[in-house]
């Protein structure tokens, strides 16, 4: 036995039609007759129905007389020259007057009649343009159903919304006193299935004139007659059974479309059978399209003031953004307009190990755990759930405070990330009835099928549902668009500008760079001129005065410091710009041979040098001497003067890296000039009795972070030591 779902059944071709209508169809082309409905033989005189087949209308002029005389018909190639579009007019058939309706599907056009009812009850005080007025939605809806109210004239009318999940609910209505009120109420998605909600979308107006009525079947010499344009098209068992279970005999409603899509449904209900008039149909269909259109302009001036309102925040927290050199710092300086702007609770600025938290948020751990689920779980940029907690909760550890969440990942690889938490919100859903679902078995061409058959139940039922938070809303996620956007372009400014000044600083330093190398080459040798002239001097003023041999030399010591001066500067230059080749490098013969030139340049052989454990590190080659060097000979200058000057050199191996640690018994640095000891031609004040020039530590400083390690150091009035971490080769 075959199972059919609900949204399987074939709605379109139910094979038959609704007793209040008569249908013929024709060949588009040969205008030959291929299908009719068995009771067509009820208005039009026809001695046999089987010779229709394969015959034309004009085949049978006294039966037919008033549809080939009819406008439509004299015009029906002109009328059908566009597919699905219907046209009306009106005929006379044995002294009653008929609604004629035409439309070509496919190969066949459609003649439909239905008799014209007189709606005595309608009266239309509506403009048209009233809709226009109203800027409440909920004022529009009830708007519209006052208007139908005289033109459909049945118990009941409604206004169903679909939801996001398929569901829909009855958002207005207008019933007679003495009915129970719909109001508020949910119907599942099951109600209304997916190929039901596909032919609203085509055929808009749907009227069931009586439920009860025996359907009348349609004679063709083909299976399968597409009847979704018809008017009279016979309704699902399914769906009759429905409306006898919700005590409803007749039915109409009429199609609410936003934006081409099944926005909702006019419903309308009589608990007795009724028709409603062909153009009393049509005018609700207009006034229905009126008030859509209308909703749809009035949410259009309400998105279009929103998102003005968000441009100007946006504008606003760009300035702000602006204010900062980077990004994270932006974003925890505006926290709280971050964390407000898509409607959140709470929010964490994640980056790395760093989170920064604003509002209610969850404790740090179920943050922690939060990051690594999305870093393994999500593949989007933006990750968007009001159920987090119900999802998630029991694996992750949530609480409450965690049951919607929106992840916008700012740069994955680096941890980095905004997530926006909404509270749970206790939910209570008002169900028409709770859904039921049982099996049926019918006949279908001799062949029995079980289907589910409709819910019995309508009596209210209460669902609370637990886990979720308020819904994301497309203003919400479009507020995190904004934040997206405006992150990116910061991200780019910011990286524009980084990149302008890196290469204004580039073309600075390459001045710089060929300035260092010209100082060093084109006034060296007018330095080395005016030294040997000083010297010559000295010489010839063998029996001079000692005030001018005194001058003599102070000459030829300055020329000395202005020459040791632009060596310096040309190694500062080389020790940022030089190509650097890092190895595994023995350390030990270097610093013996520097320790013993420092006590000869120094003039102080008393110095006491011990040097330790000497471990390789990683630099290269030249640079690891321009270290040594300049520290060495430092920590032998400052002590220079002590009775008894020691300097101590040692190296030791931590993990990944090794330390040397060069300590001496001199002069020590003052706390208050600590800030400023790496900086170029700094000299301290204790310092100024001793030769140099201030740029030594500048160069190793920047050496050092070259080749991946640091300098450090620690100092008192009893000496200094200066530490200096290479990377472990």
């Amino acid at each position: 036995m075959n199972f059919v779902e609900c949204h399987e059944e074939p709605i379109h071709i139910p094979g038959c039609i609704q007793s209040f209508g008569y249908l013929i169809g024709i060949d588009s082309e040969s205008y030959s007759i291929t299908f009719f409905s068995e009771n067509i033989t009820d208005i039009f005189t026809i001695e046999n129905i089987q010779q229709l087949f394969d015959k034309k209308i004009t085949d049978f002029p006294e039966s037919f007389q008033s549809i080939i005389s009819s406008d439509i018909y004299t015009s029906l190639e002109r009328f059908t020259k566009r597919e699905n579009e219907t046209y009306f007019d009106k005929i006379f058939i044995n002294g009653k007057e008929y609604h004629f309706s035409v439309f070509r599907s496919n190969k066949d056009i459609f003649l439909e009649f239905e008799e014209v009812v007189v709606n005595p009850n309608k009266r239309i005080s509506n403009k048209y343009d009233n809709f226009y007025v109203i800027d409440d939605e909920q004022e529009l809806w009830d708007q519209l159903l006052n208007t139908l109210l005289p033109i459909v004239n049945y118990d009941r009318l409604m206004v169903y919304k679909f939801m996001m999940d398929g569901s829909g609910k009855v958002i207005a209505e207008k019933r007679k006193e003495d009915m129970e009120s719909y109001l508020g109420l949910h119907y599942p998605e099951t109600d209304i299935p997916k190929q039901a909600r596909a032919l609203y979308l085509k055929k808009r107006k749907r009227i069931f004139s009586n439920v009860y009525a025996e359907t009348v079947p349609l004679l063709s010499k083909r299976e399968a007659i597409d009847l979704t344009f018809t008017a009279s098209r016979a309704m699902s068992p399914i769906h009759g059974q429905y409306l006898k279970n919700s005590g409803v005999a007749s039915s109409f409603s009429v199609s609410i479309i936003i934006d081409d899509h099944l926005w909702g449904l006019i419903t309308c209900q009589n608990p007795e059978p009724k028709h409603i008039d062909l153009e009393d149909r049509v005018q609700a269909g207009i006034f229905t399209a009126l008030a859509s259109n209308a909703y749809s302009s009035f949410k259009s001036k309400k998105e279009l003031k929103y998102r003005l309102e968000l441009n100007d925040k946006s504008s606003r927290l760009k300035s702000e953004f602006l204010k900062y050199n980077n990004l994270f710092d932006a974003l925890t300086h505006n926290k709280a307009e971050i964390r407000k702007l898509p409607g959140a609770d709470g929010l964490a600025i994640v980056s790395d190990e760093n989170v920064i938290i604003e509002g209610i948020v969850p404790e740090r751990a179920a943050i922690d755990r939060i990051v690594q689920w999305a870093q393994n779980n999500t593949e989007e940029n933006i990750y968007i759930s009001r159920s987090f907690l119900k999802d998630h909760g029991e694996e992750l550890g949530l609480d409450k405070n965690t049951a919607g969440i929106i992840i916008y990942f700012i740069e994955r690889s680096k941890n980095e990330m905004l997530i926006w938490f909404r509270k749970e919100f206790d939910e209570h859903i008002n169900w028409a009835g709770n859904p039921e679902k049982k099996i049926t078995v019918f006949s279908q061409n001799g062949e029995e099928r079980q289907i589910i058959s409709p819910r019995t139940s309508f009596r209210l039922f209460t669902e609370n549902i637990k886990g979720n938070s308020k819904r994301w809303n497309s203003r919400n996620i479009s507020a995190v668009h904004a934040i997206r956007d405006l992150i990116l372009e910061t991200s780019h400014k910011n990286y524009n500008a980084i990149k302008r000044l890196h290469d204004e600083l580039k073309k600075v330093n390459e001045e710089l760079d060929s300035f260092s190398y010209t100082i060093s080459h084109d006034l060296g040798t007018p330095l080395t001129v005016m030294k040997l002239n000083a010297q010559m001097l000295l010489n010839n003023l063998a029996d001079g005065s000692e005030k001018s041999k005194s001058k003599i030399n102070t000459i030829i010591e300055e020329i000395d410091n202005m020459a040791e001066m632009m060596h310096d500067v040309l190694q500062l230059s080389r020790a940022k710009y030089s190509e650097i080749q890092l190895e595994s490098l023995p350390t030990g013969q270097t610093i013996r041979k520097i320790s013993e030139n420092a006590r000869i340049t120094y003039n102080s052989p008393k110095t006491e040098i011990i040097i330790k454990n000497c471990p390789d590190v990683l630099a290269d080659k030249t640079m690891l001497h321009q270290v040594f060097l300049n520290i060495i000979n430092n920590a032998v200058k400052y002590s220079s003067h002590k009775d008894e000057p020691k300097v101590v050199i040692e190296g030791t191996e931590e993990g990944e890296t090794v330390s040397y640690r060069i300590t001496d018994n001199g002069i020590g640095i003052p706390e208050e000039e600590k800030h400023k000891m790496f900086k170029i031609f700094n000299r301290l004040d204790n310092a100024k009795k001793f030769k140099g020039n201030g740029v030594g530590l500048s160069i190793v400083h920047r050496i050092m972070k070259r080749i991946g390690g640091q300098v450090d150091y620690e100092s008192n009035k009893e000496g200094t030591s200066f530490i200096l971490t290479f990377k472990k080769p």
